[in-house]
């Protein structure tokens, strides 16, 4: 957290700048949007308002939640985005580390003379002026609260804020399952119940979301499954024309990965899947148990993430990728237990 210094001097910042920003990463998932929406709801609760803006296209499960429909999407509103950032005075940076996960928008954040605060859970990040930064939390969600807590506003957590931090910790913690899900997320997830969240509400809009073709999709790539037995490991993937044939949507494949882990004796898994707009491999790597697939990623496969959920790419074909990866595993990766 924030020393108690830095938080004084972020409350008064909070009272003087005028054009605040929230920017959050490329392919933004629930966490993305939850922290954005609910760090912008209690800012407007404080009497302060703000913009939150995006890189790209988030999916479309997530745009039920309160205020989504004016976050501001870099992509398609490309002039609105210069003149934010020419205009910014305080840029909040939410789930992300470094500049580049912003993708296009990495210049216009680093050449901003804005004050830059980041709230971010992974590993490793870049420096700004105020860093709050903790590997060991499950969600930036949870950061925001904690945040907001610490600032001594938790009043100001109204209904709006709550449904949308908590649909980030759903999100993020794999539906409150995976190793870094605590005592303490639990005891604030009960605070925010206590605030009006409808747990079936949320659950019905981001996990009961399938549409036909991603029905379809999820049966193409549970056909796939691939185990390498011997290393406790499972592999999946799609093609770019399967992605095709059924109708893909931004959002579809969300969750694919797991899966793999749900498969008895299966500690790490792989979900492999051609970019419909660029020559490359996206991978999701998933693990249980003290298998780090951050570090499997970045010295593999360009990418990185949480002990026990990462991401990473390839510019290989689908087929070399996988072949890539099954060799590592096989020769490279000791016993995964």
């Amino acid at each position: 957290m924030f020393s108690q210094d830095k938080l004084i001097e972020i409350k008064q910042l909070l009272k003087t700048k005028k054009n605040i920003l929230i920017l959050t990463h490329q392919n933004p998932d629930g966490d993305a949007i939850g922290s954005s929406l609910g760090l912008q709801h209690f800012l407007t609760n404080m009497g302060v308002q703000s913009t939150i803006i995006v890189p790209n296209e988030f999916p479309k499960f997530l745009k039920w939640m309160p205020n989504a429909k004016n976050i501001i999407i870099a992509e398609y509103r490309v002039k609105f985005t210069e003149i934010a950032f020419a205009k910014a005075d305080l840029i909040f940076c939410l789930d992300f580390n470094t500049a580049p996960r912003i993708n296009h928008l990495e210049s216009k954040l680093t050449d901003s003379r804005a004050v830059k605060i980041l709230i971010d859970h992974h590993q490793e990040p870049d420096l700004f002026d105020y860093v709050y930064s903790d590997t060991s939390q499950p969600a930036t969600c949870q950061m925001i609260y904690k945040f907001i807590e610490a600032l001594g506003e938790d009043s100001k957590i109204d209904e709006n804020t709550a449904c949308c931090l908590y649909t980030g910790l759903l999100t993020d913690t794999g539906s409150f399952r995976f190793r870094n899900t605590t005592a303490e997320t639990h005891r604030i997830i009960a605070s925010l119940l206590e605030k009006g969240v409808y747990p079936d509400m949320v659950a019905s809009h981001v996990l009961d979301n399938n549409t036909p073709g991603r029905i379809k999709l999820l049966g193409t790539v549970l056909n796939s499954i691939e185990i390498i037995p011997e290393k406790n490991t499972a592999i999946l993937y799609l093609t770019k024309e399967q992605l095709l044939e059924f109708g893909y949507q931004k959002g579809d494949t969300d969750g694919f990965v797991n899966y793999g882990l749900s498969i008895t004796d299966i500690k790490f898994t792989a979900f492999f899947m051609e970019d419909l707009q660029h020559d490359f491999i996206k991978i999701s790597f998933r693990s249980k148990g003290d298998f780090d697939v951050n570090q499997f990623s970045r010295d593999y496969f360009n990418g990185g993430g949480h002990i026990n959920a990462a991401g990473g790419r390839s510019e290989l074909s689908l087929k070399n990728a996988i072949y890539k990866f099954k060799t590592i595993v096989i020769n490279e990766i000791d016993e995964i237990t």
